[in-house]
């Protein structure tokens, strides 16, 4: 039970990495843990469905994500989310 806790864990702490890099790529920092951590995983999702249609692999994961991917994803998703609001808000 405490490894499935620690695996857990070590997920969310990769995702709000992830999540957060992404989000400084894309030109948005003042994001919260809790959104850093979404916009991680949905970067994951995001970076592995566009690694697999470019046919181009991530050589860093960390508990089963692919890093590189992931934050690429996040930055992707944070650009859109962007663009159809009309921009950053300061």
């Amino acid at each position: 039970m405490l490894d499935n806790l620690l695996n857990l864990l070590a997920l969310v702490l990769v995702a709000f990495v992830c999540g957060a890099l992404g989000a400084r790529l894309a030109g948005s920092s003042r994001r919260g843990c809790i959104t850093s951590i979404v916009l991680g995983f949905i970067g994951a999702l995001i970076g592995t469905l566009l690694s697999q249609k470019l046919g181009i692999k991530d050589f860093i994961y960390l508990k089963d994500i692919p890093v590189l991917w992931s934050i690429a994803g996040a930055a992707i998703f944070i650009a859109v989310l962007n663009f159809i609001s009309g921009g950053r808000r300061r």
